[in-house]
């Protein structure tokens, strides 16, 4: 069944800011929103990270929970996102809880920041407060959010390391395209905790300054965290109920290069198959697209197998850029954050430079857009989002 798949409703948390509109108003400025590590992970390391700039006491008072209540960083970053998500999208409180509205939720931390606090405690002693490890899992996000919400429908969780988000919309969007569900509410979160700091220093893959994205002397990339959700709602008379759409998902694949647990091959095969099936799930040729939204963690491996892959199909030309000079790595969060900055992008005909971005790597052979566009006519845009295990997603998002 070919429905068109719109994008109704945005929301967005990152190191940038506690909504969407705080976000693009420091992509407009050039900002960077990186800073130094926070003492709260307890870390030696001294290394960059996107962190959101409101403690979990402050997230609560804007979410209206009490303050005592024990509740995961993830899950409030991802409450917060997804009802600015729901509200723009007009969304009330009885669709919300009808068996046509589904929530998909991508994460890769889950509640680790509150189950790192009770071993901490476990460690010393053999006792713990064990309420915070109640929402270690993943789906307890997922279940948090849609209490929140009222969504009493379907629900789902989506685990695939940094493609997490990426593979919620596109399941989301798959559900609506086979007459399951007319409404889903899709993206991802994750916080920081010193797990993924300490695990990714052990991979030897974050750098001690702020990153750089394709450069020549990139050499690591920073964590963030966040969270990113988007609305697609099937097209059907009435479907948006008078609020304009900001563009159409016409397009997604994922596919598992599973080249190593957590590199990417230098010849960029995965993400090379991952974008070629979302623009032909969309019918579209390389020339169609505009602008490539790429994974772009500023790495020595992904860059060059990504921007092999990019160079490859749309050739040395291609507009391409990477959000994670300005807030980080979000994880899970990642392309639910950049797919709603991609959405604006569509709507607005703007495109915002890749951040960090000085000289070119020879061995890619091109360089990201690096000044701010305006008044720019983009038919389709493409976002990539590549998970360790060579788990990729690609997503085509079009004007109306």
């Amino acid at each position: 069944m070919n429905v068109r798949i719109l994008v109704t409703g945005l929301g967005t948390v990152s190191a940038a800011g506690l909504s969407l509109h705080d976000n693009i108003v420091v992509l407009d400025s050039g900002r960077r929103a990186l800073s130094a590590c926070p003492s709260f992970l307890d870390t030696v390391l001294q290394v960059p990270v996107g962190e959101v700039r409101a403690d979990n006491a402050v997230l609560k008072e804007r979410l209206g929970l009490p303050e005592g209540r024990t509740v995961t960083r993830t899950a409030l970053l991802a409450a917060l996102a997804a009802s600015e998500a729901v509200r723009d999208a007009g969304l009330d409180r009885g669709m919300l809880s009808g068996g046509r509205t589904g929530l998909i939720v991508g994460t890769s931390v889950g509640g680790m920041d509150l189950s790192e606090e009770f071993y901490g405690e476990f460690r010393k002693d053999g006792g713990g407060d064990t309420d915070l490890i109640r929402m270690h899992d993943c789906g307890a996000t997922t279940s948090f959010v849609a209490d929140y919400l009222g969504m009493t429908g379907f629900r789902t969780t989506v685990s695939t390391a940094c493609s997490s988000s990426g593979n919620a919309i596109m399941l989301g969007a798959r559900m609506i395209r086979a007459g399951l569900l007319d409404t889903v509410v899709a993206g991802g979160a994750d916080a920081l905790s010193r797990f993924t700091v300490n695990g990714f220093n052990s991979l030897r893959i974050l750098s001690s300054s702020p990153c750089r994205p394709f450069d020549v002397s990139r050499d690591g990339l920073n964590l963030g965290e966040g969270a990113g959700f988007i609305v697609l709602r099937k097209d059907s008379p009435g479907s948006v109920g008078g609020h304009e759409p900001y563009c159409i998902l016409t397009g997604w694949s994922n596919t598992d290069e599973a080249f190593h647990q957590t590199g990417s091959s230098a010849s960029g095969e995965g993400a090379f198959s991952a974008m070629s099936e979302a623009m032909s799930a969309a019918g579209l040729e390389p020339d169609d697209i505009d602008y490539v939204n790429a994974h772009g963690t500023a790495t020595p491996g992904n860059d060059l197998s990504e921007g092999t892959a990019i160079g490859r199909l749309f050739g040395k030309s291609a507009v391409f850029g990477s959000f994670k000079g300005y807030i980080g790595h979000t994880l899970a969060a990642s392309e639910g954050i950049e797919a709603a900055f991609c959405a604006i992008s569509v709507r607005d005909g703007v495109l915002w430079p890749s951040a960090g971005f000085s000289e070119e790597d020879p061995e890619i052979g091109m360089s990201p857009m690096c000044a701010l566009r305006r008044g720019c006519r983009l038919r389709h845009v493409v976002s990539n989002s590549f998970g360790f295990g060579g788990n990729n997603s690609s997503l085509v998002f079009s004007g109306l």
